[in-house]
C-alpha cells in the first residue's frame, strides 16, 4: 500500500497508549487508596466480570490477583444470568470492567450486588453510566482515543483497564507483606517456579556433603572428595562448623608435598555458603558471581547439606 509504514503505525499506536497510561497514573488518587482497602478487607473473593474486550481483561486480571495471593474468579455477566450468580457470596467484592458502563449483559450482576449489598467496583470511562452509579465505588479511566481512530475497536481502553488492574494486584500483594516464597506457592512449575524454589528443595543431604576434619591427611579427604563426585570437599572444626574448604584446583596448585599436608592446611577459609532457605534463584547468582560449581549450606554455621551448580541446572533455575 502507497504511504504505508508499519514502524511509524505501531509507533503512533504505543504514544497514543503511553500518553494515556501516563494520564491514568496522574490521575490515581482517594478512589484508589479506598478501592485497595475494600478488596484487601473483602473476607470472600474479588470476582470479575466484563463483557467482550473488557471479560478478557478481567480474567487475565484474575489470574494476576489469584497467583499474587488475593482469591479471585471470573464470573461471565451472561452466564450469570443464568445461575452463575449463585457463585457470588456476601463476603466477595465485585470488580466489574466496561469502558462504556451501559452494557446490558451487566445488568443482573448489578442487580444482584444491590440485592444483597455486595460492594461493586467499577472499571469504566463513564462515572454517569448504569455500571457507574450503580458502583460503590469507581475507577473512572481517563478519557483517551482509542489508538484506531475512527474504526475505534478497543485497544487504549483494553490497555488501561489491564494496567490498572495490575496496579490494584501489585498495591494488594504489598498491603499484604506477599513474599517471592508464598509466590512460589502458586507457581510450583516452570522457570518462575523453580527461581523461587528453595536451596533445600534442591540440595544433597548432609550424609551426601563430602566433608572432613581439619586435621585429616590429604590423602583421605582426595578419598572422601573422590567418593562425592562433587569437586570438593568442605573442612569443618572440632565443633562441626564449616571453616574452609578444598577444591580440585587446589588439589593442582599444590600437588607437590601434598600427601604430607592436612586438610586444614590446604583449604580455602570461609567459603561461601547458604542457607536451606536461600531462593534457588539467589544461590545461582551467587555460584555465577563468584565462578563456583559448589555451595556448603549451613545452619548456625554448621553443614547441613551440599548444593552443585549441576542441581540447579537441572531444576531449570538458570
Amino acid at each position: 500500500m502507497s504511504g504505508f509504514n508499519a514502524v511509524e503505525v505501531g509507533r503512533r499506536v504505543l504514544a497514543i497508549e503511553a500518553e494515556a497510561l501516563v494520564a491514568m497514573a496522574d490521575g490515581l488518587g482517594e478512589a484508589f487508596t479506598r478501592a485497595v482497602e475494600m478488596l484487601f478487607a473483602c473476607k470472600g473473593r474479588i470476582v470479575l466480570t466484563g463483557m467482550g474486550k473488557s471479560g478478557h481483561v478481567a480474567r487475565k486480571i484474575t489470574a494476576t490477583l489469584a497467583s499474587t495471593g488475593t482469591p479471585a474468579m471470573f464470573v461471565h455477566p451472561a452466564e450469570a444470568s443464568h445461575g452463575d450468580l449463585g457463585m457470588i457470596g456476601q463476603d466477595d467484592v465485585v470488580l466489574a470492567l466496561s469502558k462504556s458502563g451501559d452494557v446490558r449483559e451487566l445488568a443482573d450482576v448489578i442487580g444482584y450486588a444491590h440485592r444483597f449489598a455486595i460492594p461493586l467496583i467499577a472499571i469504566t470511562a463513564n462515572a454517569e453510566s448504569q455500571l457507574g452509579k450503580a458502583a460503590s465505588l469507581v475507577l473512572l479511566l481517563p478519557d483517551a482515543p482509542e489508538a484506531t481512530g475512527e474504526v475505534r475497536a478497543p485497544t487504549t481502553s483494553t490497555t488501561l483497564q489491564i494496567a490498572l488492574g495490575d496496579a490494584l494486584a501489585v498495591a494488594l500483594l504489598e498491603r499484604r507483606g506477599f513474599t517471592a516464597r508464598d509466590f512460589h506457592v502458586f507457581h510450583p512449575g516452570g522457570k518462575l517456579g523453580a527461581m523461587l524454589r528453595t536451596v533445600g528443595d534442591l540440595m544433597h543431604r548432609l550424609e551426601e556433603a563430602p566433608l572432613v576434619a581439619e586435621s585429616t591427611p590429604m590423602p583421605d579427604a582426595i578419598r572422601v572428595m573422590t567418593e562425592r563426585r562433587l569437586g570438593v570437599v568442605g573442612v569443618t572444626a572440632a565443633d562441626g562448623a564449616l571453616i574452609g574448604i578444598v577444591t580440585d584446583g587446589d588439589l593442582r596448585r599444590n600437588f607437590e608435598g601434598l600427601a604430607g599436608k592436612t586438610a586444614g592446611q590446604l583449604m580455602t577459609r570461609n567459603p561461601k555458603s547458604v542457607t536451606a532457605e536461600t531462593l534457588a534463584g539467589d544461590a545461582a547468582r551467587l555460584m555465577n558471581d563468584n565462578r563456583i560449581t559448589v555451595l556448603f549450606v549451613v545452619r548456625d554455621g554448621k553443614p547441613v547439606g551440599v548444593l552443585h551448580v549441576h542441581d540447579v541446572l537441572s531444576a531449570g533455575v538458570v
